[in-house]
């Protein structure tokens, strides 16, 4: 088994705090750059589980880079560099406490709630009679809250977020602007790939006066992908879409007991399981990005990324 990146401890250059999130640990260099590494950490209901999986982190990191530079005649964004396969260097924003959720298909939390009678989220009225994966007549923004490190992100309206003053009118307008104008672009990217960008979220930031998008893009760790090939089929006979996101992961837990709950265990993740996901991880770049995954060597990581950032800084 190739080894996991699970935990960094770093002293890069100018280094002043660093955070450590559910799967990126972040490096502030001088209050001026950010230090993002994807880690080999994989969550779940809001929980770590106990291995990372060989690869994920690069896989993350260079989807998200590729995105990230496929969109920046849309808006400004924080990346400036990928010194290494599993780290993104740019730019220090201030962020929204948002996320700005985008669906095109109505699944998942949003089908669950409106299959319970919901015809409303986050201030968007829902037509009556829609089915389980849909397409909306248009894209809909379902924002949720940012939340504190273990408290759920909750639901929230365009007029509560400018009501609590989460956002100006005018940042708000543009913020809407910009997830509309980057998911038409990752729709049209995923179409030439065979497969339909289902929902996503996108985080932003301010820099100077200026609204950037940040953190990571159209991977499956924060997006749903849906194969375009028997869509229509498979939606006429009501049967469950052949997808291509995290959810199998959510799929083998539950099916093995665990949804995060108090009192739950997390199955044991045998070397099988963990390299059956981080093999549909690999799956997934290639599927996405229509380019043959490159293994770096994942023998001593912590060296590679520590000398490759430590030379960009310099």
């Amino acid at each position: 088994m190739n080894k996991a990146l699970t935990e960094t401890a770093f002293n890069f250059p100018g280094q002043k705090s660093v955070y450590h999130g559910k799967v990126r640990d972040v490096y502030n260099i001088n209050d001026e750059k950010l230090v993002m590494v994807a880690t080999d950490r994989i969550s779940a209901f809001d929980v770590i589980l106990p291995k990372g999986i060989p690869f994920k982190g690069q896989v993350l990191n260079q989807i998200a880079a590729k995105f990230l530079d496929a969109t920046t005649d849309i808006c400004p964004n924080w990346k400036q560099a990928s010194p290494d396969p599993m780290v993104t260097v740019g730019v220090m924003c201030e962020g929204f406490p948002l996320e700005m959720i985008v669906r095109g298909y109505l699944c998942g939390s949003a089908w669950r709630a409106y299959k319970s009678g919901v015809r409303e989220i986050c201030g968007v009225k829902l037509p009556d009679g829609m089915r389980e994966n849909e397409k909306f007549p248009h894209p809909i923004i379902t924002p949720t809250t940012k939340a504190e490190i273990g408290t759920h992100d909750e639901d929230i309206s365009k007029e509560e977020i400018l009501a609590k003053g989460l956002a100006t009118p005018e940042e708000y307008a543009l913020l809407e602007k910009y997830t509309l104008a980057l998911f038409e672009r990752g729709t049209e990217i995923a179409a030439k790939r065979g497969l339909i960008l289902v929902d996503t979220k996108y985080e932003f930031g301010k820099h100077n006066g200026t609204i950037y998008l940040m953190d990571e893009i159209h991977t499956p760790d924060s997006s749903r992908y849906f194969y375009a090939e028997g869509y229509e089929e498979r939606f006429e006979k009501g049967l469950p879409q052949k997808q291509l996101s995290k959810e199998f992961v959510r799929e083998w837990l539950m099916d093995n007991g665990f949804q995060g709950k108090a009192g739950q265990q997390v199955p044991e993740m045998t070397d099988e399981i963990v390299e059956s996901i981080s093999d549909r991880y690999i799956e997934l770049y290639e599927h996405i990005t229509g380019e043959k995954f490159v293994k770096e060597a994942h023998v001593d990581l912590l060296a590679r990324i520590e000398k490759n950032v430590t030379d960009y800084l310099k």
